[in-house]
């Protein structure tokens, strides 16, 4: 047991979570895997052992239910070398449509909820584990990094979560050999893309059919191509895990690299067309 890897996956009931918890149980390593409904895990806790798969309850909006939840992984497993931080979910609609109440709760998940895993991760590897270190796998999106019309407020607690998630890895001092990345994900098929029209919000000013958030929200709502397949993503993510000096980002899936990429091409060519703007801005003597 001591050679096989601990992974911590947070949003385990579905989606990349559900699909990361069968593949390290099938790798033959050991998965923590929580979910607010630990009951949708029930299958796989018939299929493996106690010693392989523990579930446990675990709202990561609520900050003392993900402290207990380091604090009890302490008290019987004993370490972590992984951490999936996954959960998170989405609304649609402008930002002029999203409900403010909804929208704080995407970001109590997405965001608040996110950090606090993180820090607790970082936490657990410099405190905790013998050696010290860990890896912490961060899933944003490329919404993360290109904002969706009528997915403002989800692309919004994405950003937030990159720029946490950015600053934090360059905080870690090296000795504690604790490496982050930021998964970014393209539009693959899961249940949680497949539930977005259950959550769509709509403004009466957005009508028209040209309008970007309209065609958006058609496109999502009529499902995500299945050439994004979730399985062969995941695969990728564990063989991620293994990297010995990994990338800050990771895209994946074709439509996130075209996001990534058209992305930073806009911001060079905004940073080039206003170049000379920023002259002459010093103080005069």
């Amino acid at each position: 047991m001591s050679n096989r890897r601990v992974w911590l996956i947070t949003g385990a009931s579905s989606g990349f979570g559900r699909e990361m918890t069968e593949l390290v149980l099938k790798k033959g390593e050991i998965a923590v895997a929580t979910a607010r409904k630990p009951e949708t895990l029930n299958d796989l806790k018939a299929k493996y052992p106690a010693s392989q798969l523990l579930v446990l309850k675990l709202d990561v909006s609520k900050a003392q239910e993900v402290g207990d939840t380091f604090a009890g992984i302490k008290g019987t497993v004993g370490r972590l070398d992984v951490v999936f931080n996954n959960a998170g979910w989405g609304i649609m609609g402008e930002v002029e449509a999203a409900p403010e109440d909804i929208s704080r709760a995407v970001f109590d998940t997405n965001f608040w909820g996110a950090k606090n895993v993180s820090l607790e991760a970082v936490k657990f590897f410099r405190e905790v584990n013998k050696p010290v270190g860990g890896r912490l796998i961060v899933n944003s999106s490329q919404a993360g990094i290109y904002a969706f019309p009528s997915m403002g407020i989800y692309s919004a607690s994405k950003h937030a979560l990159e720029g946490v998630t950015s600053a934090l890895a360059q905080e870690l001092d090296p000795e504690w050999n604790i490496k982050i990345t930021l998964l970014e994900p393209g539009a693959f098929r899961t249940k949680g893309a497949d539930k977005l029209s259950e959550l769509t919000y709509t403004h009466p000013a957005y009508t028209k059919p040209t309008l970007p958030s309209v065609a958006t929200r058609a496109y999502l709502n009529n499902g995500v191509p299945k050439g994004a397949d979730t399985s062969k993503a995941v695969q990728r993510i564990f063989d991620l895990a293994g990297e010995p000096e990994p990338s800050l980002r990771f895209p994946i899936g074709k439509d996130a690299l075209v996001s990534v990429r058209g992305e930073a091409k806009r911001i060079l060519q905004d940073a080039a067309k206003y170049e000379s703007w920023s002259e002459g801005l010093e103080f005069d003597d």
